[in-house]
């Protein structure tokens, strides 16, 4: 098994297929001072060949999990094909796709027959003013609702993902655990992360899950639940009396940096050990000047050996650190 200084393998592995997103959430991709984003052309993005050799690579090395993300994956033409190429991978347990869930009633059937085992739709809200203010096109909560419910239908795993932050949708979390709980899906709270560097991020617009989960439990008991794998980053409950599950994602209130297995690749072929890290190495080139395997091989391992991002352990001893760090955007969450 491939580990890291810390002793952490790695096991899991995020791969951004598109830097695009027809979302701009205030927390991810906002438009400001009128600043429009500068997007990668199609020949600096790794084609589907490409993206699935170093996956069968990555799976050689210990990787069990590929999650696909962006961007807004469903904007990557022809998804269900790349989908399709990696569910053949020998070895590999569980591959996903985090959306937010826009076009997903038009390619939920497709993706189902391609071989996706589940599903993160990310939905920071019910209401309608609420949900459009977030997402920055005015796109309504129905819109993703209806995704979901075609998604389940197709017999897809889903789990809904709510980034809360104070003062601009903490209202809408007990209305959102009422609604899926009824549903029978599992939400995930996770708290309003300093990813990048265009969302203004500050301390103390962070709702802390213990909060979130006291404001649930008063209306709705919850019971905690043991972790399914290591390295698993929602901290588990279920609703008191059902299998409902509620999971809280702490990472600013209680870092997990302990036991990260992630490693993120980006759409042009660049990896990253950290969702805060500010240098990618990249393996694209490295393919595209004719590497082999075993040189990418050789390259992954010398990354990860030497890997020792602590980022949100280091955050908290020191609240105001500040620097340049990859948009989530680009890196995917």
């Amino acid at each position: 098994m491939l580990t890291d200084v810390l002793g952490r393998p790695l096991l899991d592995l995020r791969i951004s297929v598109t830097d695009r997103c027809n979302f701009r959430c205030t927390y991810c991709m906002p438009e400001t001072d009128g600043q429009k984003y500068c997007f990668m052309k199609k020949s600096a993005l790794m084609t589907f060949e490409e993206i699935t050799r170093l996956a069968e690579i990555f799976v050689s090395l210990g990787v069990r999990k590929i999650r696909l993300t962006g961007g807004e994956p469903l904007l990557r033409k022809e998804i269900d094909r790349l989908v399709a190429m990696i569910h053949k991978i020998a070895g590999l347990e569980d591959l996903s796709l985090t959306t937010n869930g826009f076009l997903l009633k038009r390619y939920a059937f497709a993706l189902k027959q391609a071989g996706l085992d589940r599903l993160n739709v990310s939905l920071d809200g019910l209401d309608d003013e609420i949900f459009p203010a977030i997402n920055g096109v005015g796109v309504k909560s129905s819109s993703i609702l209806e995704g979901i419910d075609e998604a389940i239908r197709c017999g897809i795993k889903v789990k809904v993902n709510m980034v809360v932050k104070k003062g601009m949708n903490d209202c809408e979390i007990v209305p959102m655990a009422a609604y899926f709980k009824e549903k029978e899906i599992t939400l995930r709270f996770i708290e309003y992360m300093d990813v990048g560097s265009r969302n203004g991020w500050k301390l103390d617009e962070v709702m802390p899950s213990k909060e979130i989960f006291n404001m649930i439990s008063e209306k709705m008991p919850l019971e905690p639940l043991k972790e399914n794998y290591y390295g698993e980053v929602a901290k588990r409950c279920r609703y008191a009396g059902t299998d409902v599950e509620v999971g809280f994602i702490s990472s600013v209130s209680q870092p997990f940096c302990g036991d990260c297995t992630r490693c993120r690749l980006s759409a042009d072929g660049k990896i990253y050990t950290c969702l805060f890290a500010s240098r990618g190495t990249d393996l694209l080139s490295s393919m595209r000047s004719g590497a082999s395997n075993d040189d990418i091989i050789a390259q992954i391992k010398g990354v990860w050996r030497i890997r020792r991002d602590r980022y949100s352990q280091e955050r908290g001893k020191h609240p105001t650190l500040n620097g340049k760090r990859i948009e989530m955007s680009y890196i995917g969450g």
